[in-house]
């Protein structure tokens, strides 16, 4: 009996250590590409200049990530996995929706400058959903002995970019337009003056990470960009404000006869605020290159017509798929040697404060990682997530897992809005990542061994 007792505990320490390494060894091989980034970037070495690492931003933004996508999810979406698939976006709303209830609580406790409220909740809120959740599931897929089974990859990188439509329609949204420059940097003076607007200065060598997720930004910039639009129309404002701040609707052509002024004599006064805000949403930049792909994807994969012309080893079109392919395999380490440039530069000065940035760190990536847990063991008690698919729910948990979304630093930049802060905020919670990815990773291939 003993001796069954003593086999049974080296069994399970047995278990538990290749858990162990099989959750930790993916993780160092993207920290070792991370690594050598930032040696090949850094200031005293500076083997490859910053200029390089963002033209492979550009390439991996609208070249390699397309390909990635587009050859993963089309291969493996179906009609009915696209039905199967309905939680994976609806995952991304329930995280969000549970990282601004952080992020409000993290402002209620740790107390940031009032100019830096909103900032403390997007930041919380809005989690890194694409590169590096497709580095981590390419990562963990190339360890031998798979823990996800066959065709991992190729199933982790079409649930990872089958959520990445929803983010990328947050961001481009509700985050631009919540990362306005707050009213208050507009100064109020006295009538008979004119209202200073506190335009940021012009950075010569801007942030890597401006343009890691999103290259050419500097070319995105609208009339509007960089001002408080939202606040300069619903909010009440004083008489003196309102004689700089005409009503955006009012300018241009101002023919009482014209059509433009029979509509907005015809709408209510809310409805066409809200109209306005509408015509200034950059809507148009969702239709970047990754969206596309994912967009072609989806329509290719789930027409078996189509699919069957494009995908398969007896396709027309295989020597296109292929290509494609080769292509895409050069996405995750550019993007761990991009993370590894952006890391170089070092963390920007901050008007945040210590003890925000460590609130919001917590919030992010010990935090909201446990209630995400609770709410993928929900949804699976619910029946809501696909029986017995261990990479589906690793996918769900990772969601909740990563730090706040680069992309974040570059909607900061177009707006002038808290750029530094962001800069700062991102560089630490990417080096604290590398902790909290580490244990909840482990925690994350311990419960699914149970499934």
């Amino acid at each position: 009996m003993s001796g069954y007792i003593n086999a049974l505990y080296e069994n399970n320490m047995r278990s538990s250590g290749e858990n162990l390494s099989t959750a930790i060894v993916p993780l160092m091989k993207l920290l070792s590409l991370t690594i050598i980034g930032l040696i090949l970037a850094h200031p005293k070495t500076q083997i490859i200049p910053k200029a390089t690492f963002k033209l492979l931003s550009k390439l991996v933004f609208a070249l390699f990530l397309p390909c990635l996508i587009f050859t993963e999810l089309g291969e493996s979406i179906t009609l009915e996995n696209f039905v199967l698939w309905w939680f994976i976006p609806v995952n991304v709303l329930v995280s969000t929706i549970i990282g601004f209830f952080l992020g409000l609580l993290v402002v209620a406790i740790c107390q940031p400058p009032p100019q830096f409220n909103r900032f403390t909740i997007i930041m919380t809120a809005f989690g890194n959903t694409g590169n590096l959740s497709l580095a981590i599931v390419g990562s963990v897929c190339h360890t031998k002995d798979s823990p996800f089974g066959a065709h991992c990859h190729s199933r982790g990188v079409a649930y990872v970019s089958f959520a990445q439509w929803v983010a990328v329609i947050l961001v481009y949204t509700l985050v631009y337009h919540m990362m306005e420059p707050p009213l208050e940097y507009y100064e109020i003076v006295e009538e008979g003056f004119e209202i200073e607007e506190q335009q940021p200065t012009p950075d010569v060598s801007r942030p890597l990470l401006v343009e890691a997720e999103w290259p050419g930004i500097e070319d995105k910039e609208t009339e509007h960009a960089k001002t408080p639009f939202i606040a300069r129309i619903f909010n009440s404002i004083s008489s003196v404000s309102q004689t700089n701040f005409p009503d955006i609707e009012l300018a241009g052509d101002s023919s009482a006869n014209s059509p433009r002024s029979i509509r907005c004599l015809a709408e209510p006064r809310v409805v066409r605020r809200i109209r306005i805000v509408a015509e200034q949403t950059p809507i148009r930049h969702i239709l970047q290159p990754p969206t596309i792909a994912s967009l072609l994807a989806i329509i290719v994969g789930m027409v078996p017509q189509l699919k069957a012309f494009v995908f398969g080893y007896d396709a027309p079109l295989s020597f296109i798929t292929d290509s494609l392919e080769i292509l895409a395999g050069a996405m995750v380490p550019s993007v761990m040697l991009i993370l590894g440039g952006m890391l170089a530069e070092g963390p920007n000065e901050s008007t945040l404060g210590l003890r925000t940035t460590i609130g919001m760190s917590v919030a992010r990536l010990l935090v909201l990682p446990l209630l995400g847990i609770g709410v993928v063991a929900l949804a699976d008690k619910l029946n809501f997530l696909v029986q017995g698919d261990a990479m589906y729910r690793f996918v769900l948990l990772l969601q909740y897992t990563t730090p706040s979304a680069i992309l974040l630093g570059a909607i900061a930049s177009l707006r002038g809005y808290a750029v530094k802060e962001a800069s700062a905020l991102l560089f630490w919670q990417h080096v604290f990542a590398l902790f909290s990815l580490s244990l909840y990773i482990v925690i994350y291939f311990k419960l699914l061994s149970y499934i």
